[in-house]
C-alpha cells in the first residue's frame, strides 16, 4: 500500500515544526540568495556605520560586517536558522534528518506568514475633538 508522503505523520509533523518556527521567528526569505542586494546593501552600511561609531579601525571594520552578516543571514533566512525546538539543529539540518526518516526529497520554495491585525486600518478616535464638537452643538 502506497500512502502520499504529505498524509504521513512525521511529514506532518515536520510542516508544523516549520509553521511553528516561521510564526515564531518571522524570517524574511528561505535562503540567503532571496535576499534582496539592495536590502543587504543597506544592512551592511548600517553595521559600518555602528563598527566606525564603536571606535573601530578600518581594517577591522570590514571583518565585523561580513561576520555580522552572516548573523544577519542566521536571522532573516529560514534555512539557517537554529530551530526553536532543538538550538544545536539549524532548519536545513532538519529537513536533511527528515528526508532520511521519511525517505522522500523535500524542500522549501517559499512560505507565507501572516501577522493577526496586519492589514487592517485602526480606526483612530479624538476623544478630545469629540467632546469639543459636542459641546459646541
Amino acid at each position: 500500500k502506497l500512502t502520499f508522503v504529505a498524509k504521513t505523520d512525521k511529514f506532518k509533523d515536520l510542516a508544523r515544526d516549520i509553521a511553528m518556527q516561521i510564526a515564531a521567528t518571522n524570517p524574511t526569505s528561505v535562503r540567503r540568495e532571496e535576499v534582496p542586494v539592495e536590502v543587504l546593501e543597506h544592512e551592511k552600511e548600517i553595521l559600518k556605520a555602528q563598527a566606525l561609531n564603536e571606535g573601530k579601525p578600518a581594517n577591522i571594520v570590514e571583518k565585523m560586517i561580513t561576520g555580522r552578516v552572516e548573523k544577519y543571514y542566521k536571522e532573516v533566512c529560514l534555512m539557517e536558522q537554529v530551530f526553536i525546538k532543538n538550538p544545536d539543529q539549524t532548519i536545513t539540518q532538519l529537513i536533511n534528518e527528515n528526508i532520511s526518516k521519511i525517505g522522500e526529497n523535500i524542500s522549501i520554495r517559499r512560505f507565507t506568514r501572516y501577522q493577526l491585525g496586519e492589514g487592517i486600518e485602526k480606526k483612530s478616535n479624538d476623544f478630545a475633538a469629540e467632546v469639543m464638537a459636542a459641546v459646541k452643538k
